[in-house]
């Protein structure tokens, strides 16, 4: 039996970063992550008029996406698992940008067994349609919903805007390297007795 892992795509594959210079150009701002303390990025926003960002947004967020950095030794880290372990991504993108998601996935050489967009942060159900054995997550909320709801561990990719308490099943790692140091650990025993 192969582990199934979930994983969710920006702010986590992607640079935590990636929106950042796009907010700057489009609002004539200078915000850099520090100054990113809440998921809901308006917030670092306040003097935008309600719905300003969100419809800016739904306007770019095919080139936001389509421009993503890969975070940090997230793709060689995702190669040597491929044969491993089930890569499964799970995002709140929207249907409206399959193509974009697939070819950025082509385009850097990302390799996946299933790739979902849900259209939603509500990832529970899916994650539980899916079998998955461990999450990888960058919204602190979801993290602890999906780790308390399936009783699986869930790796939280440190944010600024991430760094409310955690409860035991949620464990923070502040790169991609903790992450697999993480993963060879836990599932260690599991690999020998499978002969991988």
């Amino acid at each position: 039996m192969r582990y199934r892992f979930g994983i969710d795509i920006d702010g986590t594959v992607t640079s935590p970063t990636s929106l950042i210079p796009h907010i700057n150009e489009a609002f004539n701002s200078t915000l850099t992550l520090d100054d990113i303390k809440e998921y809901d990025l308006t917030a670092a926003l306040p003097h935008l008029p309600q719905g300003e960002f969100y419809n800016w947004f739904r306007d770019s967020e095919a080139k936001i996406y389509a421009a993503s950095p890969v975070s940090e030794n997230a793709k060689n880290i995702l190669d040597k698992w491929k044969d491993q372990y089930e890569l499964y991504f799970i995002s709140a993108r929207g249907e409206n940008v399959r193509d974009i998601t697939i070819d950025w996935f082509a385009e850097h050489a990302i390799a996946y067994d299933h790739i979902e967009l849900i259209g939603t942060h509500k990832k529970i159900e899916t994650a539980k349609r899916h079998n998955v054995d461990l999450f990888f997550e960058d919204k602190h909320d979801n993290a602890v919903e999906i780790s308390e709801e399936l009783d699986i561990p869930v790796l939280l990719f440190d944010t600024p805007y991430n760094r409310e308490p955690i409860p035991k099943n949620v464990i923070r790692v502040y790169n991609w390297l903790e992450a697999e140091q993480w993963v060879k650990n836990e599932f260690a025993l599991q690999n020998a007795l499978n002969g991988n």
